[in-house]
């Protein structure tokens, strides 16, 4: 599987669409998020039956409940993911240095990939870090809890074509194998995660 470089999107994945926007350092990112679920569902921004739940989730409600949406903005780039049928969470994160890498996979990641990680050597280790913790990020802003559920209760690993899967989960996110994972480089220095399941 190859997987995009083209900045901008909008990208598919299954049955879920992601758009990539320029957005504003410091503002939040449900207005502009709005208006292209409003623009992409029909009606206007402020009448969208879009909510947070408990947790600050957000989910379309109504005749919409049955299209799952998220979003995730940082340094500049909002990232929008809406699909039919579907519980999602993306996740956007720069490429920007990172001085405690190390300490942070030894204390937060699960014991495999924590074994896994520090037997790399720093070059490669790097790119697989941002990759890791982007795709964690979007798997529990779908489950709904975010990096408080705890980022030891999934295991992420790569297969035989380089590609990262969820290996094993707490069994609080259902069975690993139901999760669909997509990442891709959604600009130069930008590292981007979609994660789904069917409702």
């Amino acid at each position: 599987m190859t997987l995009p470089t083209t900045p901008g999107g909008p990208w598919q994945f299954g049955p879920v669409t992601v758009w990539c926007l320029p957005h504003v350092n410091g503002t939040r990112g449900e207005p502009q998020a709005r208006v292209l679920l409003a623009d992409q569902l029909g009606g206007a921004p402020d009448t969208l039956p879009l909510q947070r739940d408990a947790r600050g989730r957000p989910e379309l409600h109504g005749p919409l409940a049955h299209i799952g949406t998220g979003w995730s903005h940082s340094h500049g780039l909002l990232l929008v993911a809406m699909g039919e049928g579907v519980r999602l969470g993306v996740d956007l994160e720069p490429l920007r240095p990172r001085p405690r890498m190390v300490e942070i996979i030894a204390r937060f990641f699960h014991p495999a990939e924590v074994a896994w990680l520090l037997g790399l050597d720093e070059a490669t280790r790097n790119p697989w870090f941002f990759r890791v913790w982007c795709a964690k990020e979007a798997i529990l802003k779908a489950q709904g809890q975010g990096i408080s559920f705890g980022l030891h209760r999934l295991q992420l690993a790569p297969d035989a074509e380089g590609r990262l899967h969820l290996a094993w989960c707490d069994p609080e996110l259902g069975d690993a194998g139901r999760w669909h994972l997509h990442e891709w480089q959604a600009a130069a220095d930008f590292r981007a995660a979609l994660a789904w399941h069917v409702m």
